[in-house]
């Protein structure tokens, strides 16, 4: 894994004090005391193959016992538990579980498409904290935590750490290129979410966790088969950071005016606003549910949280947590 790389950071502004449109520092610190709300292990044992320290599936003369049950064929008759097979009159063998070390990969977009809300916070604060959320929660479980952050000024990659001072250095540089963010934010090429996909595939991890927190902009098919490509070695978790206006766009009396920061449109209400919203909607499904389908290919969930400013009890509800 390469070293962070932070050549253009801006260094946080002190008079971004609103801590819905820029993410803290110090309050990405203090989520550390809301990391018993969830668990990303029940999900994620379902179906994997990973190495950690909970309940990974790799079977044997492991490190903790796991159950007692009947002998199938082809289980190793070194297993077979004498006593019971004795007493029982039919075969059965023990099974364990191995307790191996693992990796947490976050890859945190950054962007200026996550720069946006219309409700309560930006998508970019919200990507950023339950980035920290989830930092946190792995550092609890004894887990290393690597990171990958995407910002419209630049590209930071941290190798793998399993130390709270390393964390905080971590969580400094996010912060950092989230308030390099602002309404004149343009995107550079290695900076996409496309260019993250393609580290990673270059990194070829194998039994690690990544979890991709991103509004999916412009997501294309070649993304979509590398994110499939990351599953067959990895659990993937994708969570999807969306605002309602990105699905449809209200209706007012003076119309709306429209700009991607090169050209714009003037949406009116009527005609042009009702096919607007179509369109919108349309993306809208077709990147939930393409997104949904490569999640259920682990058995795992799409996690879907919003700008209201209630995404750390929406992210936690999703992994089983807080009701």
């Amino acid at each position: 894994m390469v070293e962070a790389s932070n050549q253009g950071l801006l260094k946080p502004q002190s008079h971004n004090s609103d801590g819905r449109i820029y993410a803290q520092y110090s309050r990405l610190i203090k989520l550390r005391g809301q990391i018993g709300a969830f668990s990303l292990l029940p999900h994620l044992k379902s179906g994997s193959v990973l190495s950690g320290r909970h309940s990974s599936k790799f079977r044997g003369r492991g490190l903790n016992f796991e159950e007692l049950r009947h002998y199938q064929q082809g289980d190793d008759i070194r297993n077979l538990d004498w006593k019971v097979t004795l007493r029982t009159g039919k075969p059965h063998v023990r099974t364990y579980t191995e307790e191996k070390d693992r990796s947490v990969m976050l890859c945190v977009d950054q962007g200026s498409s996550m720069f946006f809300s219309s409700l309560d916070t930006m998508k970019s604060v919200v990507a950023a904290e339950l980035a920290a959320l989830v930092a946190w929660r792995s550092l609890k479980d004894n887990d290393r935590v690597a990171w990958m952050i995407n910002g419209s000024d630049g590209f930071s990659s941290i190798k793998p750490q399993r130390a709270q001072a390393r964390l905080l250095a971590a969580l400094e540089c996010l912060s950092q290129h989230n308030q390099a963010l602002s309404a004149h934010s343009k995107d550079i090429q290695t900076s996409s979410l496309s260019a993250s996909l393609q580290q990673l595939m270059r990194l070829k991890l194998k039994d690690n966790i990544i979890v991709i927190l991103s509004d999916w902009q412009h997501t294309s098919e070649q993304e979509l088969s590398q994110f499939k490509y990351l599953q067959q070695h990895n659990d993937v978790l994708a969570v999807l950071i969306s605002d309602p206006m990105e699905y449809a766009v209200p209706s007012q009396s003076k119309g709306w005016v429209m700009s991607d920061g090169q050209s714009q449109i003037n949406l009116q209400g009527g005609a042009k606003l009702a096919k607007a919203n179509q369109q919108l909607a349309k993306q809208g499904e077709l990147k939930h549910s393409q997104l949904k389908q490569l999640m259920a290919l682990k058995n795992l969930p799409l996690i879907e949280v919003d700008t209201s400013g209630e995404h750390i009890s929406q992210f936690c509800k999703s992994l089983g947590g807080l009701k």
